[in-house]
């Protein structure tokens, strides 16, 4: 059952008078935007078309790397490949010439206009009162050409078709455009200390406890396979590798399978504060105003996002299993105006793996009340403890358990001993993430805030303005139906667009739910007369 609501459409653009705000700290002064009359078309800067060239990288590189994989041989492949990509340079220059000539973009006293194309001419105008971020992203091309991409989040854009993306700006022009473009929002007056949370590299300690530590490295071997395989060569048949096969086949397992485990860790530990550092330099998280938070952060690809208050929906303390079991947690923010689901994980980040008093601290500031996870929450029913635990062994231990079972009788009795070994070490754990799940499950009301908790690999808390609930979805299936279980799912307008209560009693979830949000569900309930 889903319950809209009305929907909070802004209304025509106005034009408003008043005092302005003050500049954010660091931030270059915006001047006032002028008229609609006098407002000057500008262009973006020559330096787009170098960007729009990077592309060239990859296949100029793979072309070197074949040229030395054949001791110099230059192939008719290779040439024509090479030709392919003359051709595709000055295809995509001339195409990168004429939309830079026909791209011009102006602020006036109301609106960002942005005018492209050639034959079809397109104007997209966008009321400067509905952009609630700026993002300013520069891969490590744009830095060296010393240029930036612009992105202006308006409301409603969580699909990303309100997006408008100016490619590339110089630094300077793109930090006094976005002074411009935020300078409508009201300022309150900056707090005594705007920064909340700077980098503290005592918190690369918390790299390693997550993913990457071991899926990073098959993914970096996934990514060099292919490379290779893309030059035709193939990994598989290089003497080298032929021959760590061998000594490995060849050696004890017992030694050689925990020394090879050992090996992926240590590796993957490498890639994890590698790609900590390379995201987190240099991180600052600040109030730029009383009303605007900006997170600045990178090392080769630098990204500074900024999110107006109003937009601030609420937070989500993300806490992997591994790095739960360290003390530390992450921070996300929970806005409209970040883009789709993709663009929302790159930009939604409020603070790195840290220690969790640190992330708490952080929730708190960005919430601008206390981060109400310390009071217990509620309870959910033993059948979802049992629904956990079936789960865990129809999906886990039961499948592999017969797998190795099945191997045993086809083939060896030894696959037969290991499939016993397997259903006695995965039943207990199971039972245990099972029983860890049961207990992380909790949701309750702390003042304007709805807070859910769930998850064991990780475990999510969220803190949710409950005035930014639009709907309400009570999901079931055959199974939580037999159990009395429903799971409510809050539709916002922010973030990932639907947060989950899982696994709620059924009597109790709409009594709850008309509790968060008064008045929305009142045409839905049947109301006990006595």
């Amino acid at each position: 059952m889903s319950a809209p609501r009305d929907p909070r459409t802004p209304g025509p653009a106005t034009t408003t008078s008043g005092t302005a705000p003050a500049t954010p700290p660091g931030t270059p002064a915006a001047t006032p935007p002028p008229t609609t009359s006098t407002a000057p078309w500008r262009r973006l800067d020559a330096r787009t078309l170098l960007v729009h060239c990077g592309w060239m990288g990859a296949p100029l590189a793979s072309l070197a790397l074949t040229a030395l994989a054949t001791g110099g041989r230059i192939t008719a492949g290779a040439w024509i490949t090479l030709a392919a990509i003359a051709t595709s340079f000055a295809v995509v220059t001339t195409l990168g010439l004429i939309r830079w000539a026909r791209t011009e973009f102006r602020v006036t006293a109301d609106t960002l206009e942005v005018r492209s194309g050639l034959l079809n001419r397109r104007l997209r105008s966008v009321p400067l009162r509905r952009i609630r971020t700026v993002d300013l992203t520069a891969s490590p091309l744009h830095r060296l050409l010393g240029v930036t991409v612009l992105r202006a989040g308006t409301a409603g854009s969580g699909d990303g078709g309100s997006e408008l993306s100016l490619e590339a700006l110089t630094v300077a022009e793109a930090d006094r455009l976005r002074a411009e473009l935020l300078a409508r929002a009201e300022a309150e007056g900056a707090a005594d200390d705007p920064v909340v949370a700077r980098i503290s590299w005592r918190w690369l300690r918390y790299a390693p406890l997550t993913f990457w530590v071991v899926g990073g490295v098959f993914v970096v071997a996934g990514s060099v396979y292919r490379a290779l395989d893309a030059m035709g060569i193939e990994p598989w048949k290089l003497g080298f590798v032929q021959r760590a096969f061998a000594e490995f086949g060849a050696s004890a397992l017992w030694l050689t399978v925990p020394a090879a485990l050992l090996v992926v860790l240590a590796l993957g530990s490498v890639g994890a504060i590698a790609l900590y550092v390379e995201n987190w330099w240099s991180y600052c998280l600040e109030w730029t105003d009383a009303r605007s938070l900006r997170v600045r952060r990178g090392l080769f690809t630098t990204r500074s996002v900024t999110i107006e208050g109003t937009r601030l929906r609420g937070v989500l303390l993300r806490e992997p299993l591994l790095l739960r079991a360290g003390g530390g947690a992450l921070v996300r923010a929970v806005a409209g105006g970040l883009g789709n689901r993709e663009e929302n994980r790159k930009r939604s980040g409020l603070l790195p793996p840290a220690p969790r008093t640190e992330a708490l601290r952080v929730a708190s500031s960005a919430l601008r009340a206390a981060f109400p996870e310390a009071e217990p929450l509620t309870g959910h029913p033993r059948a979802a403890l049992r629904r956990r635990r079936t789960r865990g062994l129809l999906f886990v231990v039961v499948p592999g358990t017969a797998v190795l079972a099945g191997l045993g009788a086809a083939f060896t009795p030894v696959l037969l001993h290991c499939a016993w070994i397997y259903a006695v070490v995965t039943t207990p754990v199971v039972w245990w993430l099972a029983r860890d799940a049961y207990r992380s499950l909790g949701h309750g009301i702390r003042g304007a805030h709805l807070v859910a908790r769930s998850g064991t690999f990780s475990r999510d808390t969220l803190a949710l303005q409950r005035s930014a609930i639009a709907a309400w979805t009570f999901s079931t299936s055959p199974f939580t139906r037999r159990s009395g279980l429903v799971t409510l799912t809050a539709a916002v307008a922010a973030g990932e667009d639907g947060y989950r209560v899982r696994d709620l009693a059924a009597e109790a979830a709409p009594g709850f739910a008309a509790t968060v949000t008064p008045g929305l569900l009142d045409e839905f309930l049947v109301h006990r007369q006595g």
